[in-house]
């Protein structure tokens, strides 16, 4: 984990800076830089496939599985424009970490009604400021790859916006680095495994639509996973 930590305390001024001064988008450059820093020092090669070409929306909802921290680390060399993270509220607890809640990023509390729907809020207002969101329908890190059922925020979000929704499927981060708690957990060196689907567009949804565009979402993702470990087999 000192591939994470190193390159982080080194970027952590750079960081306060551009927060504290309110650069979010400064601050997303600089985990850009974070992020190919740790596949550098990691021997991390991120292998991303999208399934067809496409603009990418200046402002939209990206949902993903999530399989591990590498997700969110990996999702910067995909994502083009500025885009802010829901993460579960422990992470407050981090003494370096919770600076990105300061400005940028949203806790969630996942055991609270009110907690959750706070978030829901906050992340509306960052999509209003023109800011990305980039949200794990799941609520947490699954093991080995296998997803669990997903949470209706991310859809109700983007249709309440009416903004674009990104479907990811990240195929093996787990296997790069397992779920064990964040300096716990066995890492190594490898190809890193990312399909981005199409743009889906919300225009005209109503929270009729949430659950087809969730199963959607989760259907594109559970194609992906089969495929990749099909040819695996």
């Amino acid at each position: 984990m000192l591939c994470f930590a190193v390159p982080f305390l080194i970027l952590y001024p750079f960081f306060a800076l551009t927060i504290y001064t309110g650069n979010i988008r400064a601050a997303y450059g600089l985990k850009k830089v974070w992020a190919f820093l740790i596949c550098l020092f990691a021997g991390i090669i991120p292998i991303i496939t999208y399934k067809k070409k496409f603009d990418w929306p200046k402002v939209c909802v990206v949902a993903s599985n999530h399989t591990s921290y590498l997700d969110i680390c990996l999702s910067v060399f995909y994502m083009k424009h500025t885009a802010l993270y829901m993460a579960k509220i422990e992470l407050m607890k981090a003494p370096l970490f919770k600076i990105f809640f300061k400005a940028m990023d949203i806790p969630v509390n996942r055991k609270s009604r009110m907690g959750s729907h706070k978030a829901f809020v906050d992340a509306g207002k960052k999509i209003d400021l023109g800011y990305s969101m980039c949200i794990y329908p799941e609520g947490t890190i699954s093991n080995e790859g296998a997803m669990h059922n997903f949470k209706n925020g991310a859809f109700k979000l983007a249709i309440e916006k009416q903004v674009p929704i990104i479907p990811v499927a990240n195929l093996n981060n787990w296997k790069l680095l397992q779920n064990g708690g964040f300096f716990k957990s066995f890492g190594r060196p490898g190809l890193a495994k990312i399909v981005v689907g199409e743009p889906i567009e919300t225009k005209g949804m109503t929270e009729e639509n949430l659950v087809d565009l969730r199963n959607k979402v989760r259907d594109f993702i559970q194609t992906e996973l089969d495929k990749y470990n099909g040819t695996k087999n």
